[in-house]
């Protein structure tokens, strides 16, 4: 018996580079490794209560993070966002992940502690999710965090992703409780949400500043 494959499957990704308001979202690669060091080393004790790999912050750690995620690229299943402002300075990172049900990608983010609450992870969150709802075969994100990470919950509540409930989940984190609080935005809710309107607004403000 003869098997004869049928054509690959496309790999759909988002754009390597995106701009949004003040903020650039560039893909890591592996030659950021000191740039990525830098940075987490001035916010490491802030991420630390709530990221499970920041207690493992140390140059091999950081090199199979930036080499898992030009694989998951490459594969098309993972992508890695560095966030820098215009001068492309670091201010965070962000992320998205194909690791929940089909047709959704999983959005992840931090910020570095110098530039918290100044609407750095809303705005780039409301970039990736309106990306991810234009590629072909995605028509939901989610946003995962500890009930205890109060502030990551700012984020999809501002945005206008709907609140899925929380269930009991492995705590990972030193700050961690257990119970995982899920968040839902679908293509057809995008138009109307929050997340829409912070983009059109920073459109908006860097059209007037030009």
């Amino acid at each position: 018996m003869v098997i004869v494959d049928g054509p690959a499957k496309p790999i759909i990704r988002p754009p390597a580079a995106l701009e949004v308001g003040d903020l650039i979202l560039v893909r890591w690669r592996e030659e950021d490794l000191d740039v990525l060091l830098a940075t987490l080393s001035g916010t490491i004790g802030h991420l630390r209560p709530w990221m499970p790999w920041a207690s493992r912050n140390d140059r091999d750690s950081v090199g199979q993070f930036l080499a898992a995620g030009e694989a998951g690229w490459r594969g098309g299943d993972r992508f890695e966002y560095s966030v820098r402002d215009r001068g492309r300075k670091v201010l965070g990172s962000a992320g998205l992940m194909r690791r929940i049900a089909p047709g959704g990608l999983e959005l992840g983010y931090w910020v570095h502690v110098d530039h918290t609450r100044r609407g750095v992870a809303t705005l780039a969150a409301a970039a990736l999710t309106r990306t991810a709802l234009a590629l072909a075969d995605v028509d939901h994100v989610e946003i995962h965090h500890d009930e205890a990470n109060v502030a990551s919950g700012r984020v999809p509540a501002r945005l206008g992703f709907r609140n899925l409930g929380t269930r009991p989940a492995r705590a990972q984190a030193p700050g961690d409780v257990g119970r995982e609080v899920r968040w839902r935005l679908d293509m057809a809710d995008f138009p109307a949400s929050g997340a829409s309107a912070l983009l059109a607004r920073a459109a908006a403000q860097r059209r007037t500043r030009a």
